[in-house]
């Protein structure tokens, strides 16, 4: 099983060149980071994990940014977003720089995807709660167009765009690798089914009961194989990665902390225990 790492990088944390360095030195296989373009000051929308909002939320890098500064520095270390907020963009222009990212890191990149708790966050993007799952399903297929081989109009419900010359094309066929975050349920199980390749949950909490019916909705929507299952934001044990492993899970991101170098090495040094 992989071991990949996360973390919440800002302005005050190690630096995303710096991380991919160490990571790839330990032998991880993996660095994904995640996206807030803002947060709103009016804090109506709850955190999900409870609490105070952390700080480092309203300070985070531009995960693409930080990913071509990461691959600049590095081989073999896997890059992905986890997760990109896809309903907050255009989609023309993610679709050019998902494949300059991919293209620079030599096809390394994962596109991690989510659809938002911060409600306010998005509606200062014009999404609202409500069309947020199906924006980032019509933004995914639009960008699919421009990825096809050929020049490809796609006109959907939420965006389009016309038969277009659009390079570079990621090294994938159809787009990189691409991962939905989400809670178990149906309506999210129906979108991987879908269009992605495997699913993002945050945690591990709920697997056991989850999983027989993601492969359910996997294998009634026709999709061939398994889905590919990755917990993330996991703060690991022994006993922990080994249950994912049972599971079938063939990676794993653990959760490292928004700080500073120091602080963030000893956790590396810390979880090369279980590489």
């Amino acid at each position: 099983m992989r071991i990949s790492t996360t973390a919440l990088l800002t302005d005050e944390t190690i630096r995303p060149g710096r991380l991919a360095v160490e990571l790839q030195q330990r032998g991880f296989a993996g660095l994904y980071l995640p996206e807030h373009t803002h947060i709103p000051v009016s804090r109506r929308t709850p955190y999900p994990f409870g609490g105070d909002l952390p700080r480092a939320y309203g300070r985070t890098l531009d995960p693409f940014v930080a990913l071509t500064a990461a691959a600049a520095v590095t081989d073999t270390l896997a890059l992905g977003t986890g997760i990109a907020l896809v309903a907050q963009h255009d989609p023309i222009a993610l679709a050019k720089q998902i494949a300059t990212l991919d293209l620079l890191s030599g096809g390394r990149f994962t596109l991690g995807v989510g659809f938002g708790w911060n409600i306010e966050e998005a509606a200062d993007h014009g999404v609202s709660r409500g069309s947020r799952r199906a924006v980032v399903r019509d933004r995914i297929a639009l960008m699919r167009a421009l990825w096809a081989p050929e020049p490809t109009a796609y006109e959907g419900d939420f965006g389009s765009v016309s038969a277009s010359y659009a390079h570079p094309k990621p090294t994938r066929p159809g787009g990189p690798r691409l991962l939905l975050g989400g809670a178990a349920g149906p309506t999210l199980f129906a979108h991987i089914a879908a269009y992605a390749d495997g699913w993002l949950p945050t945690g591990g909490s709920g697997l056991t009961d989850a999983l027989p019916q993601l492969r359910a909705a996997w294998r009634e929507a026709g999709r061939a194989g398994e889905p590919e299952i990755v917990p993330s934001y996991v703060v690991p044990t022994a006993g922990k990665l080994a249950h994912y492993r049972d599971l079938g899970a063939e990676e794993v991101v653990l959760m490292l902390p928004s700080g500073g170098t120091d602080e963030v090495l000893r956790a590396l040094d810390d979880y090369a225990q279980y590489l």
